[in-house]
């Protein structure tokens, strides 16, 4: 595997074929500005594996300018690739254009010997025609791209000049709005006049809650959607970069560099969300939950495609029509489409486009995506196969880009993964049993067969559990608790379902929306249904609605019931349907019986109790991705230790470790500006070593907190510090204050804790970066402010701690995980069963140790976020300085790192850095707090 460092004289990539290193005509890239010489050799390098086909780990820290680098060394290289991919085809269609044919026959076409014979045996004439066949097959469908090509420059050609053409299309639509607006009022008049029965109105209203005969795909395969018969969508093979990163405001910042980049204004760039996302349609968008936004945009495409057939029995029976979204129109859709390809938008201004020109910006963008050069997408859409290939995405010879994956293995093994709870089982079985009886005599036969399987599942699955269907889940005891793990096949024998045929079940459930059916049934009659029982017992139970909120709230952690307030009941059940999180464990388990497992997790109560399905090999769906690509680039400000990503995502799908290519540059601050600091002793001496026997010691708190104390006395501003979990933080919070050192600091920093709740995290950074503006602008004693944080937690994570807001960050122990959690149990096993042992090391401790740093790297990097920012970084931890461990963490702050047995030394050191911060004019606390509010944060 080939591996480069920009500390060097740059890549060597194989040789390009005019000879000299790989990289674009004329050696230089497009930029904003002079890029940084690092910029430079992360683009060549990026140009190189991208030109080679290879699956490149790109490692650029955060305020190098990443994302600039991989814009624009990707759309120079696929700039470069389409001139020669036309030259080509010009090469190829110039016999044909001067009248010559036959010229590109090969030399094997043309040997002189008449009667040899081909490889298989047939005579010499007839290879030439199968080949002059093949050939003249080539010519005309290059032509008939060619075509399509020119066709779609000049449709977008004219849309960006013509104004007026412009707008036309809106006007029209316009128009047929009031249109349909004036037939709707006349259609309500004449209902009033014709007195139409309310019992037969509500009966007509039910029919949307009414499972559609079900044709499985061997009898029918129908599509809804996207028109894929349209000749428009036929494009020519467009080369694509799809580029996916975590969150929708990342992808948002990335549209916004494109913008800004020489590329903004002649590249094709297509912006892909969820539903949530981009649906403007106010009624849908109401519902909240993702599932539920689907399922009804779905139901809605179905009745506009059944559209004209209930038009032709309108006549023979009166019938209410079923709801079609306004903004699904085809026409609108192709104007947005083109308007999409002619200038490059982000989320928020594809929506206000479509919200202008009453077009859903779901569809309009997949519309776009065949002559697209650049899709934007979120991890889930391109990493999961279902996902991707509803929306239309192809990855056949084009480039992947995943920025931001250091999270990758989790990412991938959470999306495949999925986790049901005894009261969710127990609640989809209440609400399914409902529904069939209410409308046994007007489904199918086929629905009420998948209907009772579907039931015959919950029923097992709850039985797993130690629980009975017919009984509140809550008040059911577990005799046997605790956590047992079973294989995938070993679960279906134990559960008694291996008969039924799951991957059947899971098309059903997909083709026939019944979670939407159900959860529509739920809110339609939750208010006045009582929940079925089979015994007499059960059968005067409360309404269903305040039954399904007790099933799905269960008793808290205390084991008292949970009585949430009242506004807040039907966000709940708007927000949780059962049926749609059983639908994905359904799922999971038609994964191979080798790749995962399912874990019985029995607590107090059935309720209480649940199922898991947890993924063990993240590379069978990874796999498909880099096989199919030309080229897979994993990118991120943080990749290291990248030997996850080699063995258990790359090595495990079969990759040839000749494709593989690393990168990794250094930071583009001055080595003055960055103090990494490896402490061994405390103040008092004690040795700092914070392993699960030692941390809880009394002296080790203590030391920790003179540690900080002294910190706190020469450290200007914010000081960051991360705890291994949110336990031993609150641990050592109370020790300090019945010690007294809370008060010793809080006379220098105010201290701020980081919550539990993502939805107080904002406001927690809000205040932590106005009592760091008010000290600095206010002087006096406080000098700022000091904030308790969690490795893993909200602030470890997607939060900038740039300039004032971290000048000193520390990292409390060593945060591996909790090794005696039954996941980590089984995926260490796992390993050491299926991977080879690594420098005399078992891949389980591998694993262990990869977590561990992977979450420190991932801490410390919150501080210096640009340039010209500078920071100190302690360890507190001897064991940082051995080899395996130090060799860890990034280059660029390894480089740098000093160790220091003895406190004293470390903190002279601190105390040079304090003296550059005062001395600097440049930085101001103004300055720090901009970027703070300017910035979207991620909290997740």
């Amino acid at each position: 595997m080939a591996s480069w460092a920009a500390a060097g004289a740059g890549p060597a990539f194989p040789q390009a074929a005019g000879g000299g290193a790989a990289g674009p005509r004329g050696g230089r890239f497009p930029f904003p500005y002079t890029p940084y010489r690092i910029q430079e050799q992360f683009m060549e390098a990026l140009y190189g594996a991208l030109e080679a086909g290879r699956v490149g780990i790109f490692e650029s820290p955060t305020g190098t300018g990443k994302s600039l680098s991989l814009i624009c060394g990707a759309l120079t290289w696929l700039r470069d690739f389409e001139e020669k991919k036309q030259q080509e085809e010009a090469r190829i269609l110039a016999p044909e254009a001067s009248g010559q044919e036959g010229k590109t026959q090969p030399a094997s076409a043309g040997s002189g010997h008449p009667e040899s014979s081909g490889a298989a045996g047939e005579p010499e004439w007839v290879t030439a025609f199968v080949q002059k066949k093949e050939e003249q097959d080539l010519v005309d469908r290059l032509k008939e791209e060619q075509i399509r090509r020119k066709k779609r420059e000049e449709r977008l050609e004219r849309i960006r000049h013509n104004v007026q053409l412009k707008y036309a299309a809106k006007r029209k639509r316009s128009e047929e709005d009031e249109t349909k607006r004036l037939l709707q009022l006349s259609k309500e008049v004449f209902s009033e006049g014709d007195g139409v029965d309310v019992l037969e109105q509500l009966d007509h209203n039910e029919e949307e809650l009414i499972l559609a005969e079900y044709e499985s795909d061997e009898e029918k395969k129908v599509v809804y959607g996207l028109e894929a018969d349209d000749d428009d969508l036929e494009e020519e093979h467009v080369t694509k970069i799809y580029y996916c990163s975590r969150t929708h405001s990342q992808l948002s910042q990335f549209v916004h560099e494109v913008q800004k980049s020489p590329f903004g204004k002649e590249t094709r760039l297509v912006s892909l969300g969820s539903r949530q996302n981009l649906c403007v349609n106010e009624e849908v968008q109401r519902l909240g939950a993702l599932q539920l936004i689907n399922d009804r945009c779905m139901e809605m495409q179905k009745n506009k495609h059944e559209k004209k057939s209930h038009e032709e029995n309108e006549g023979k029976k009166r019938r209410v029509s079923r709801t079609v979204c306004p903004f699904y129109s085809y026409e609108q859709m192709q104007f947005l489409r083109d308007e999409i390809l002619v200038e490059v938008k982000d989320i928020e201004q594809l929506v206000a486009l479509g919200r202008e020109t009453k077009a859903c910006p779901y569809f309009g963008s997949r519309y776009a995506i065949p002559a697209a050069q650049l899709v934007v997408l979120p991890y889930q859409m391109l990493l999961h196969e279902p996902t991707r290939s509803a929306a239309g995405i192809k990855l056949k010879d084009q480039v992947v880009i995943i920025d931001e994956a250091h999270n990758l293995i989790d990412t991938i093994t959470c999306i495949h993964s999925a986790e049901v709870s005894g009261s969710q089982l127990c609640c989809a079985h209440s609400q399914l049993l409902q529904y069939m009886e209410r409308y046994r005599k007007r489904l199918k036969a086929k629905n009420l067969m998948y209907i009772k399987q579907i039931l015959y599942l919950l029923e097992r699955f709850v039985a797993v559990l130690g629980g009975n269907v017919n009984q509140n889940p809550s008040c059911q005891a577990v005799s046997q608790t605790g956590t047992v793990l079973k294989s995938i096949n070993d679960f279906l024998f134990q559960s008694q379902i291996d008969n039924i045929n799951l991957f059947k079940v899971q098309r059903y459930c997909e083709k026939s929306l019944i979670s939407r059916k159900l959860f529509g049934f739920v809110e339609r009659y939750g208010g006045t249904a009582t929940a079925v029982k089979t015994n007499k017992e059960n059968q005067k139970l409360a309404g269903l609605q305040n039954f399904l909120l007790t099933l799905q709230q269960g008793p808290n952690k205390e084991g008292t019931p949970q009585s949430p307030p009242m506004e807040a009941e039907s966000d709940q059940l708007r927000t949780a349907s059962p049926l749609m999180q059983i639908e994905g464990f359904l799922s999971a388990l038609t994964n191979a019986n080798q790749d995962g497992r399912v874990i019985l997790n029995r607590q107090g109560t059935v309720g209480q109790s649940s199922l898991k399905f947890l993924l063990l090999n993240p590379a069978v769906h990874f796999a498909k991705v880099v096989e199919e690509c030309r080229a897979v680039i994993i990118a991120g400000g943080t990749m290291q230790p990248v030997a996850d990503f080699r063995e258990q995502l790359l090595s495990c799908a079969g990759m040839d470790p000749a494709r593989v290519v690393e990168f990794s540059c250094g930071h583009v601050i001055p080595p003055e500006n960055i103090l990494p600091i490896i402490l061994c002793n405390g103040p008092s001496n004690q040795q700092l070593e914070f392993t699960y026997q030692t941390r809880d010691l009394p002296q080790m708190m203590d030391e920790t907190g003179r540690i900080l104390c002294n910190l706190c006395n020469v450290v200007p501003g914010g000081v960051v510090c991360f705890f291994p979990s949110y336990e031993y933080e609150k641990q050592v919070y109370a020790h300090w204050e019945k010690m007294g050192l809370l008060t010793r600091l809080a006379a220098k920093k105010k201290i701020f804790q980081e919550p539990k709740k993502a939805s107080q995290v904002e406001q927690v950074l809000v205040e932590y970066a106005k009592c760091i503006k008010r000290c600095s602008q206010a002087g006096g004693q406080m000098t700022g402010a000091l904030l308790l944080s969690v490795v893993g937690g909200k602030m470890s994570e997607g939060i900038n701690f740039s300039d004032d807001l971290g000048r000193c960050v520390i990292m409390v122990g060593m945060p591996y995980p909790n090794i005696k959690s039954p996941e980590l149990q089984e995926k260490m096993t796992w390993l050491d069963r299926t991977m080879p042992r690594a420098a005399g090391q078992a891949p389980s401790r591998v694993l262990i140790e990869n977590l561990c740093m992977k979450a420190v790297n991932q801490s410390i990097g919150r501080a210096i976020r640009h340039q010209k920012d500078f920071a100190s970084i302690l360890l507190l931890d001897h064991r940082y300085t051995r080899p395996a461990t130090f060799n860890k963490l990034p280059q660029w702050i390894r480089e740098r790192t000093q160790v220091k047995p003895a406190f004293g030394s470390a903190f002279a050191e601190i105390r040079k850095v304090r003296t550059s911060i005062l001395d600097t004019s440049t930085k101001t606390v103004s300055h720090c707090t901009h970027l703070y509010f300017s910035q979207t944060f991620t909290l997740e």
